[in-house]
């Protein structure tokens, strides 16, 4: 009678709808098919609670490690043997200033001509992103927009921040301990920006998982 009465409601659902074989409950699910199947599997893999995922938090300490390291698109290391070189007697010394201040220059040249050119228009695209990422993050709370918006934010910040050097750097055609200095300072800002970055990241990143874990509410 039971296997009838089974039989008879099988053969009622909607095509592609089918009764699970085992389990306690009685329901119907969907027959999705092997292509929806893996995309299922793939964001499985992916993970999209991005706060409680391995990969975004190594994603976060590269990506400030590497802004860091980078001044201006210049690499640190240069900056200091630069810095060691002056004052000496090496073949190479007087080489290693020049390299720096060069490059120093093209960067400082090639962010003020964008900031010139399509400032405007790039302004107007990181306002839009960072308030949809922020609407869809806090307002709508999907977690992969927070993450996002948590990472974009900060790099913004220091894009103005990066611009502003550029152009201190240029207007007052800075060199030798001048030059130094100011670099200096731009990393310990950016530092700065990075450790208040990450950390205010890991108090919402364990905000959210606990709230979204086993014990939340």
């Amino acid at each position: 009678m039971q296997s009838d009465v089974t039989s008879g409601m099988e053969n009622a659902l909607p095509q592609g709808w089918e009764f699970p074989k085992t389990g306690a409950r009685w329901g119907a699910r969907i027959n999705h098919g092997p292509v929806l199947d893996i995309i299922e599997k793939i964001f499985e893999l992916i993970d999209m609670r991005s706060f409680s995922n391995l990969w975004f938090w190594i994603v976060l300490a590269v990506l400030w490690s590497t802004v860091s390291h980078w001044v201006i698109g210049v690499p640190w290391d240069m900056v200091v043997r630069a810095r060691k070189s002056v004052g000496r007697q090496a073949e190479d010394a007087a080489q290693r200033v020049a390299d720096l201040q060069d490059l120093v220059r093209i960067n400082c040249n090639r962010i003020v001509m964008i900031a010139e050119q399509a400032g405007l228009f790039l302004c107007a695209v990181v306002f839009f992103t960072l308030t949809t990422l922020g609407l869809l993050g806090f307002v709508y709370n999907n977690e992969f927009s927070q993450a996002v918006f948590l990472l974009a934010l900060p790099l913004s910040i220091l894009g103005l921040l990066s611009l502003r050097t550029a152009r201190i750097i240029r207007r007052d055609a800075l060199s030798d301990d001048a030059l130094y200095r100011r670099l200096h300072r731009h990393r310990v800002a950016t530092q700065a920006i990075g450790m208040l970055s990450i950390f205010v990241t890991a108090m919402w990143g364990m905000l959210q998982n606990f709230a979204n874990g086993p014990f939340g509410y």
